[in-house]
């Protein structure tokens, strides 16, 4: 989809373990303008931040560490009991959220490719109704996947029980435009990204051109 200016807007998701932080790191070094869903949402509860303020007034004090930052996990315990509870959560934090990212839109050159990079954009309804002009999955087969996390210390157990709350490989690829698989070396991971990059630039010069036609047709 295009945005104000002619941004064209381009969805980056996969299954943690999958290897997307390295595909939106490889994207960005080829000219990608990457929007990262998670660091926004960090962004919006720093201290002093009024999001932070708000979900202090709603959830209490106890969410808070001695620093004065948002304990996630404590947050998480109180916030995730109840649907009605991770409603109001959702209220809170959205708002704060949809802000930062249309202005990190709104600043983007008019002839950007911008990756919006959220893990669990399958499992979002909201996330998808943005329009993305294409959605990219990073795909990597599950026993690959522990083994990285693994290396990252997570434990198996911990590692499974967090595959088994996202999508599926096949949810995923049910949204997906692109898919890479990133089961093997690095150069193959390259290669296959200058592939994708190659494609997502023709869609952005193929929806400006759209986009000025239409201009130009306007009254």
């Amino acid at each position: 989809m295009l945005y104000a200016h002619h941004v064209l807007l381009i969805g980056l998701t996969g299954g943690i373990g999958s290897g997307k932080s390295t595909v939106a790191a490889l994207l960005e070094a080829r000219g990608a303008l990457i929007v990262d869903a998670d660091a926004i949402a960090r962004e919006v509860v720093e201290p002093g931040s009024p999001t932070l303020a708000l979900l202090v007034e709603r959830f209490g004090a106890e969410i808070l560490g001695p620093d004065g930052a948002l304990n996630r996990t404590a947050l998480a315990n109180i916030a995730f009991a109840s649907s009605e509870l991770r409603k109001e959560l959702e209220s809170i934090t959205h708002p704060a959220i949809g802000e930062v990212f249309f202005k990190r839109l709104a600043e983007a050159p008019s002839d950007a490719v911008v990756v919006h990079d959220v893990p669990l954009l399958a499992e979002s309804a909201g996330a998808l109704a943005r329009g993305y002009g294409a959605i990219v999955v990073v795909e990597t087969p599950k026993e690959l996947r522990l083994l990285r996390l693994d290396g990252r210390g997570i434990p198996r157990a911990d590692a499974e029980a967090r595959m088994a709350a996202q999508a599926t490989d096949e949810e995923r690829r049910e949204i997906a435009t692109h898919v890479i698989d990133n089961q093997g070396d690095h150069a193959t991971l390259e290669y296959l990204v200058d592939g994708l990059w190659n494609d997502l630039l023709i869609l952005r010069d193929e929806n400006a051109a759209l986009a000025a036609q239409a201009e130009e047709l306007a009254p």
